[in-house]
């Protein structure tokens, strides 16, 4: 059964709540080949810029589903990282819990992203015992902006994948 029938929600689940925005600048990736990269429409009053790609598997089933998103803050609006991390990882797992999953997600630490101090955790969703995806979310401010990023796969697409999806972190500079 191909992956994205057994898990209609798979792409939506990996969206993230985003920190309170006013506006926000462009913001580019530099995809490697094989991914497709998707719009992703604004909500209403949500002036954050969001990229996403999917890197799919010879049969056309996600393997790997990546968006960054940047949001502006409201002037001197100070950010507590390790709340807005705690919110998305609980988020995250209400709604797979809604579908039938479990979810542990390892604690969460500082890590990078795109050359600014983030927080990361990553998360092992179970169903019936078996794992069946992975997700990562990592969080970072700079300036007046918040960065949101989340990257999942099921549980053998995430593997293969770590490393490139490591190199696009590496490669990412985030600015104001």
């Amino acid at each position: 059964m191909h992956f994205a029938r057994r898990f209609p929600v798979f792409i939506g689940l990996c969206l993230l709540a985003a920190v309170p925005v006013a506006s926000a600048d462009g913001l580019m990736i530099t995809w490697p080949g094989g991914w497709e990269v998707q719009a992703v429409p604004p909500a209403p009053d949500d002036s954050s810029v969001r990229q996403r790609a999917v890197k799919n598997d010879a049969s056309g089933d996600p393997q790997m589903v990546m968006e960054l998103t940047q949001s502006t803050l409201a002037p001197e609006h100070k950010v507590n990282m390790d709340a807005v991390l705690l919110q998305m990882r609980k988020t995250l797992q209400q709604n797979f819990a809604k579908g039938g999953y479990q979810s542990a997600c390892n604690k969460i630490h500082d890590s990078t992203l795109g050359g600014l101090k983030a927080l990361q955790t990553t998360c092992k969703i179970t169903q019936n015992g078996n794992h069946v995806i992975t997700q990562t979310l990592v969080a970072a401010t700079q300036g007046n902006n918040a960065y949101a990023l989340s990257y999942a796969g099921p549980a053998e697409g995430y593997k293969a994948n770590e490393a490139e999806v490591n190199g696009i972190r590496a490669s990412l500079r985030l600015t104001p």
